[in-house]
């Protein structure tokens, strides 16, 4: 119980679906961030919601949960942090819980579990707006009134409603517990459980914790409750545990599940009663007559299909401009440094290896802005939950559910918060199984690959009356490469290393709703960030760390050599000269003489040294193969993926007979073995993180290499084989 100390940290919880993202996003605006508590790897945000007064409260925005009742690790998560049980995490003060005020019935099902953690408890009432066009009218005062807690009618995605719960959480923080909830009246049956297990466990145990460890058998808190006991001073007190719990299930005629749901029912019903009119019949939901369309077996799938290939096609083409102006913005910047700066290494370094490696990160971001733009756009309208009901079908015939096609989904972001959702999945072998397969998924990272080969080597040309040029339609088709393999890679593992039947997939399907324009930009700009600030650090000191290979040792014979040549040329030819000191200079340098020495294991894919060790400095991140090639190639490592000298360098390469390195059959066998491989370092370190293994991940990486290397292979030699 609390005592009346002033609220300072809220707990932010409802059911999934409910708009509680895009409350908290409104409460807190910029002012949040993301962390990991101790010995999680479950991801969690915080906010900070300033109140009128200019005092501020701390939001914890949880994992959505449908019940206390744990099974997955993100709602693990929630309920230790409801309960005090999550080490280092702030004690909570109260919960703002939020609803979905067309779907009470189900909703308050969590909420009368709330209501019996002993913290003070604020309703918000979401989504009034679809209640009402269903017939839905709800009285919140009379509803506040029954359940003995505030109730605040809100609508988070038009900011309606939000004054009124900010004052209300004021209120709270001067008066932490004017009143208790009301809470269910349990059977005496459970009841009298709950208190036998509670004197029956060695050490403090909440009837809170009792009647889930009794509950929900096999649960998280029996887990929980188990362990505790085991590692008590009293070596048999787990084994007593374990035979009081089964003894106390099998002492009635009903299941304590059974008993405890519907009295649970009960008491929301007979709490709706007093405050819900609603027609026997509800209003059917415009979103159940887009959805025989949208959800179709065959029209879903096609329109699915359809919306791929126009986000892909706008990431293609509404990046350009934005791509263009970070471009010349960089380079403005090296040429002034370059100015002020004598010529030799420091300049080198500031030029070719900060200002570049910065650039290099941030040219990136026009793509990268727009990929999470769609993808936000799609999960708010609500249309993603549709687009996983239609995979599930092809997840379960390679052994997966539908569980997994969000994090699939966002592994086409970024692989790191892809693997992060598997959380969601109960089953580890499930979830285990998706780990290991969504780094096949194309991420943001292997876009500025594609665009760079794709723009250099395959024709603009329009196709389907100019709907869609080629260079997109091959742009999507390297994004479905990954997904194709990831196929039959699933279904292998669900039948070898991870054996077991596909969970069943249950999915709400929520409303359809326009897409609130704040959680979408908010989305976008954290996501952008994170790319920034993890990929970014990654990228600029494999960068720096790329130039001092290419740099050094410095070879004084070609220095002099080429400084007598310098006086004995016209001054037209003085760049040229230059030009062929530098990549002289490369090949002698520690980043040369490793490009020679994997040249061997490279050729049979039609790859010259350069590209090997430009390959190979990519592994810790894609991205870097761009300013790889724009320092090997001399041309400086501010060279990124729409650059028309490095574009044009590429083309024109050869080997010492005079015939052109970058072929077609090159190109794709290059962009092949990036889609495939594992070239990325973070990726690698959450994988261990998330299945507790280095075994893991030495497992995805040498499977995804190994794919990758006889990808290209067969790419490079079929194509050369068809003459291209």
């Amino acid at each position: 119980m609390l005592s009346r100390r002033s609220v300072r940290t809220l707990a932010l919880i409802g059911n999934p679906n409910t708009g509680k993202t895009t409350l908290f996003n409104a409460l807190t605006g910029l002012a949040q961030h993301a962390g990991n508590y101790p010995g999680v790897t479950v991801e969690y945000k915080v906010g900070t919601l300033t109140l009128d007064g200019g005092d501020a409260l701390e939001l914890i925005d949880l994992p959505g949960a449908y019940s206390l009742a744990a099974h997955s690790p993100d709602e693990m998560l929630a309920i230790d942090v409801l309960l005090g049980q999550q080490q280092d995490a702030p004690p909570i003060d109260g919960i703002l819980a939020v609803v979905d005020a067309s779907n009470l019935r189900r909703n308050f099902y969590l909420v009368s579990q709330l209501a019996e953690i002993g913290l003070p408890l604020v309703v918000a009432l979401n989504m009034g707006d679809i209640a009402i066009r269903r017939g839905i009218r709800i009285d919140a005062r009379a509803l506040s009134e029954a359940l003995g807690a505030p109730v605040v009618p809100i609508c988070a995605h038009r900011r309606q409603g939000l004054d009124e719960l900010r004052r209300t959480l004021a209120d709270l923080s001067v008066d932490p517990a004017p009143t208790r909830p009301q809470q269910v009246a349990l059977p005496d049956q459970l009841q009298r459980a709950t208190a036998e297990l509670q004197a029956a466990v060695p050490g403090p145990l909440s009837s809170a914790e009792a009647l889930r460890a009794l509950v929900d058998e096999d649960g998280y808190a029996e887990r929980r409750l188990l362990a505790a006991s085991a590692s008590s001073a009293e070596s048999s007190a787990s084994d007593g545990v374990a035979d009081r719990l089964h003894d106390l299930r099998m002492a009635g005629a009903d299941a304590l599940s059974e008993l405890e749901s519907n009295a649970r029912y009960a008491w929301i019903d007979g709490l709706l009663a007093q405050a819900i009119d609603q027609p026997s019949r509800l209003e059917g939901r415009r979103s159940d007559r887009a959805d025989r369309i949208l959800a179709h077996r065959l029209f879903g799938v096609a329109i699915f299909v359809l919306v791929n290939v126009l986000v892909f096609e706008a990431i293609y083409t509404w990046s350009g401009p934005l791509m263009d102006g970070i471009d010349a913005l960089f380079a403005a910047c090296g040429d002034r440094a370059a100015a002020f700066i004598p010529p030799g290494a420091l300049q080198s370094l500031v030029v070719d290896g900060l200002i570049a490696g910065v650039g290099g990160v941030l040219i990136f971001l026009p793509q990268i802005a727009i990929l999470f733009f769609f993808i936000a756009l799609l999960e708010d309208s609500g249309y993603m939950a549709r687009a996983a009901l239609l995979m599930d079908r092809l997840l379960t015939r390679v052994g997966l559910s539908g569980t997994a096609f969000m994090p699939l989904l966002s592994s086409f972001a970024c692989a790191v918060p892809g693997i992060m959702a598997t959380r969601t999945i109960e089953d580890r072998r499930d979830r285990f199984a998706t780990i290991l397969v969504a780094p096949l998924m194309s991420c943001s990272a292997r876009l500025p690959v594609y665009v760079l080969f794709i723009g250099a080597f395959v024709p603009d040309s329009p196709l389907l009356g100019g709907v869609i040029g080629l260079q997109a339609l091959t742009l999507l088709a390297f994004y479905c490469l990954g997904a194709l393999v990831a196929i039959p890679v699933a279904w292998l593992l669900k039948r070898t290393l991870l054996k077991g039947d596909p969970p069943p997939f249950l999915l709400e399907l929520p409303s359809y709703k326009t897409p609130d324009p704040r959680t979408v930009l908010l989305r976008v700009y954290h996501s952008s960030r994170a790319f920034v600030v993890r990929a970014g650090s990654l990228i600029l000191a494999t960068t720096i760390a790329m130039w001092a290979l290419a740099y050094f040792p410095r070879s004084g014979d070609v220095v002099e050599r080429h400084q007598v040549e310098r006086q004995a040329v016209a001054p037209a030819a003085l760049d040229a000269l230059e030009k062929r000191q530098a990549a002289e200079l490369v090949e002698n340098s520690y980043l040369g003489q490793a490009g020679h020495w994997v040249a061997p294991a490279v050729r049979p894919l039609g790859w010259d040294w350069r590209i090997g060790m430009a390959v190979i400095a990519s592994f810790p991140a894609r991205e870097v193969i761009i300013s790889a090639l724009g320092t090997i190639y001399s041309l400086g490592a501010g060279e990124d993926e729409g650059s028309e000298t490095l574009r044009t360098t590429l083309a024109a390469a050869t080997w010492p007979d005079g015939r052109p390195i970058y072929t077609l059959p090159v190109a794709l066998s290059i962009m092949v073995f990036f889609a495939l491989c594992a070239q990325c370092l973070s990726t690698l370190v959450v994988i261990k993180k998330e299945t507790g293994s280095y075994g893991w991940s030495l497992f995805s990486f040498g499977y995804m290499t190994a794919f990758a290397y006889l990808g290209a292979l067969a790419t490079y030699q079929v194509g050369t084989a068809l003459g291209f």
